[in-house]
């Protein structure tokens, strides 16, 4: 009969789950591979259903989607619409693209007896103001309880026989990290980024209000715009994932119903001087 003793490292949202499965934690040590299987597809399961990027994907596809000319005081919805910076814009730390976001993600390979896991060591999401266009409509993001899924397209290793360029170094400096251990061999590290750069189409999940530009201090030539806040139930979304910026097939399904429904009413809702029938 195979034997196991299982080690298994999860993060879940800002949760980190490290399950040892050995003596001292179930009194178990050696396990069937039965039970390893039923943990791993548990591990699995937990991933692919309450990860950060699936929870934020699955709410803004099932959202409703609006262009901005349809939005109303007060309308809870998702709109899609294309990054337009208001200034300068930032530079993106690791791949030096201009941006209005941009999201680093540094983990380090550590070891734990026979086995290793990857471990968080900088996390970040820097934001510079932006608004979003559709057509000639722009919103604004006005909230930091956001929450947000940007698509990391830019992926970097250091480790053994593999120096950490020396925009990959001086970012580590920053923010207090070496490449090299105390004995002056490199680290095995990974960096991930991802950006909105100008133009970037994106959706983004929130309660909308009208507003005038003063108030949103926001300059003159936007005039009026929509302002993207928070609910009492829920945060903003936002990603770049292609997945969460196109209409379900459901959404264009019930937008084509509507437009049938308002076809047919205009046969019965005609100009009239009987007022047995409604004028329109």
């Amino acid at each position: 009969m195979i034997r196991y003793t299982a080690v298994v490292f999860v993060e879940i949202h800002d949760l980190t789950l490290y399950l040892i499965l050995n003596h001292s934690t179930l009194n178990i040590i050696n396990m069937d591979l039965p039970i390893v299987i039923i943990v791993f597809v548990t591990v699995f399961l937990l991933i692919l259903f309450f990860g950060k990027k699936t929870i934020i994907k699955r709410r803004l596809k099932k959202a409703e989607l609006k262009r901005l000319l349809e939005f109303i005081d007060g309308d809870i919805a998702k709109i899609v619409g294309n990054v337009e910076f208001i200034g300068d814009g930032l530079i993106a730390p690791l791949s030096g693209r201009k941006c209005a976001y941009y999201y680093v993600h540094v983990e380090q390979q550590v070891s734990s007896g026979k086995s290793s896991h990857w471990k968080t060591i900088i996390e970040e999401n820097v934001v510079d103001k932006f608004v979003i266009r559709d057509g000639v409509d722009y919103a604004y993001i006005n909230d930091r309880n956001v929450k947000s899924y940007i698509v990391q397209d830019r992926n970097y290793k250091s480790g053994l026989f593999n120096d950490a360029t020396q925009q990959l170094e001086n970012y580590l400096h920053i923010k207090g990290y070496e490449s090299e251990n105390m004995l002056g061999l490199n680290k095995t590290l990974r960096y991930k980024e991802g950006v909105l750069e100008e133009g970037e189409e994106i959706a983004v999940f929130g309660k909308g209000e009208w507003k005038d530009v003063d108030s949103l201090n926001l300059p003159e030539k936007y005039r009026r715009v929509l302002e993207i806040t928070s609910t009492n139930e829920e945060a903003i979304y936002l990603s770049d994932d292609p997945d969460t910026t196109k209409a379900t097939a459901k959404m264009k399904s019930k937008k084509n119903t509507t437009n049938n429904y308002k076809q047919n009413d205009n046969r019965y809702f005609q100009k009239t001087t009987d007022k047995r029938f409604y004028q329109k």
